[in-house]
C-alpha cells in the first residue's frame, strides 16, 4: 500500500479507572447527565465516535457518523460497530434505571442486521428501550436507524443487574 493511500487518526479519552470510580458515585441520571455535558465520556465513545443525544428514564439515544476508519474488507462498515451501538444502547437504558453503585453487564445480545452501512449512510442513531427491568435481569432493545429512519439493524439485550453487596 503505498503512503499516498493511508491515512491517520487521533483520538483522546478518559482513563478507565478514574472513570468507573466517578460512574459507581452516580445514579444513571446523574451520570447520563454528566457525559452530555462531556464530562464522564465512556473511553468506548471517545473511540468510535458515539455521541450521547438523549436519554430518560429506560430510554437512551445514541449517534455515530460512520467513518473509513470502521470498515471491513468488503467495503462496508463492520458489523462490530452497528452491535456495538445496540449494546452500547440497550445496556445505557438499563443504566438510566439503576441507583448509584448498582452497575450492569450484558449477558448476551441478539443482533440482527437489515442493510449496510457506508460512509455515505451519514449519520446514525441508535435507540435502546427497557422491555423488561427487574431486581437481577433487564431486557432491552434497540434498533439502529439511519438519516431516513431506515432501520438498519435491531437487538435484544439481557443484562445481569450488579449490586454493590
Amino acid at each position: 500500500m503505498s503512503e499516498t493511500t493511508r491515512r491517520s487518526r487521533t483520538h483522546e479519552w478518559s482513563e478507565p479507572g478514574q472513570l468507573a470510580e466517578a460512574t459507581r458515585a452516580l445514579s444513571g441520571h446523574e451520570y447520563f447527565a454528566a457525559w452530555k455535558k462531556g464530562e464522564l465520556v465512556p473511553p468506548i465513545a471517545a473511540t468510535l465516535g458515539f455521541g450521547l443525544v438523549d436519554y430518560g428514564d429506560g430510554r437512551v439515544e445514541i449517534s455515530c457518523v460512520p467513518e473509513e476508519f470502521q470498515y471491513n474488507p468488503y467495503g462496508t462498515l463492520h458489523g462490530g460497530l452497528a452491535a456495538t451501538l445496540l449494546d452500547t444502547a440497550t445496556g445505557c437504558a438499563v443504566h438510566t434505571r439503576l441507583s448509584a453503585g448498582t452497575g450492569y453487564a450484558t449477558l448476551n445480545l441478539n443482533v440482527s442486521y437489515l442493510r449496510p452501512m457506508t460512509v455515505d449512510t451519514g449519520s446514525v442513531r441508535c435507540i435502546g428501550i427497557v422491555s423488561s427491568m427487574g431486581t437481577r435481569v433487564a431486557v432491552a432493545e434497540a434498533e439502529l436507524l439511519d438519516g431516513r429512519d431506515r432501520k438498519l439493524a435491531q437487538a435484544t439485550s439481557t443484562c445481569l443487574i450488579v449490586t454493590p453487596d
